[in-house]
């Protein structure tokens, strides 16, 4: 069975479960096995958990050189021109997707980006803004598919997790030199795609201090907090907690909207949530097409008596 190059997606030594995902996908093409990239010793931390949720195999790349942009790409096209896989699977984030773009080209292989479901006949995507979904199969070289976070159901199954060391290849002809790296302060609640459940507020929530209403009810269900263009673009709440086509992806099991009219920008990072919820005063927004449960009203009445019952069923 051909292997398929899960990218381990992690952050201090922490898998993201976005990996795990990549892992689950990766079953459907072929044999799973995961490439660490990263400093001397991270594998140490990862391996457990990798073999853990199927990885047949671990490819090492461990350096202490990080003064260069993608060391990732490197590794991943050495190994796609040794081992020859069925696909490389990649978490569609920044990082992700500058990572996939990169290797596309340099190994000549079709890139699949921001894929919602992978199977042996080829891939789904969720396309103009979520209004369809769409088949598609690379025809050259070794696919490269970008999963959004979330669209996967992780199934955790034993692999022999066999540990073998690859070299990083050494940046040739660049341009550009990293100085340093600071990692986005995003406090104690769960990362945007990361998250099982979110809260996200819109326009509706009418000011960055009322943007309180969205964490408290977060917060009682131990969410993540996220916010629609218009909420950012507001001044309401930071860019990187921004969800929709410009800003991040989004697949939890629960999202909940808050004053948010479901503008198709917005819709197209979050409509593959398995259950939305919308609160909005407005009977006509456009949430409510894709909600699973709608609530026509004040979101600063209902989202404060959902927050209480919530507080009363966990006591």
């Amino acid at each position: 069975m051909a292997e398929v190059l899960v990218l381990v997606d992690h952050v201090d030594g922490q898998i993201k479960k976005t990996t795990y995902e990549l892992l689950t996908a990766a079953r459907a093409l072929g044999e799973p096995s995961a490439v660490v990239v990263g400093a001397a010793g991270v594998a140490d931390k990862l391996a457990e958990g990798l073999a853990e949720h199927g990885a047949e195999k671990v490819y090492v790349a461990e350096t202490d050189s990080t003064d260069f942009l993608a060391p990732e790409v490197g590794v991943l096209e050495s190994l796609v021109g040794s081992v020859s896989p069925a696909a490389v699977l990649i978490t569609a984030s920044a990082n992700g997707k500058e990572t996939a773009g990169r290797l596309a080209v340099r190994t000549g292989s079709g890139l699949l980006s921001d894929v919602v479901g992978v199977g042996a006949d080829g891939v789904s995507h969720s396309v103009f803004g979520g209004a369809y979904t769409a088949e598609a199969k690379a025809t050259s070289g070794h696919p490269v598919i970008t999963v959004r976070p979330g669209a996967i159901d992780i199934e955790a199954t034993a692999g022999a997790g066999a540990r073998e060391s690859v070299e990083v290849p050494a940046a040739s002809g660049r341009q550009a030199t990293v100085t340093g790296r600071e990692p986005l302060q995003g406090g104690s609640r769960p990362e945007l795609t990361e998250a099982t459940v979110i809260v996200s507020g819109g326009r509706g929530v009418g000011s960055a201090d009322d943007f309180s209403v969205v964490e408290g009810l977060a917060d009682s269900l131990g969410a993540a907090v996220g916010a629609s263009r218009a909420a950012v673009d507001s001044g309401y709440y930071p860019p990187q907690f921004q969800v929709g086509q410009t800003g991040k992806s989004v697949s939890p099991q629960l999202y909940i909207a808050l004053g948010i009219s479901g503008a198709i920008q917005h819709r197209a990072g979050m409509q593959t949530s398995k259950t939305i919820v919308a609160v909005n005063k407005d009977e006509e927004a456009p949430i409510f097409e894709v909600a699973d449960f709608g609530i026509v009203g004040d979101l600063f009445k209902v989202a404060p008596q959902l927050q209480d019952e919530v507080t009363k069923r966990k006591s």
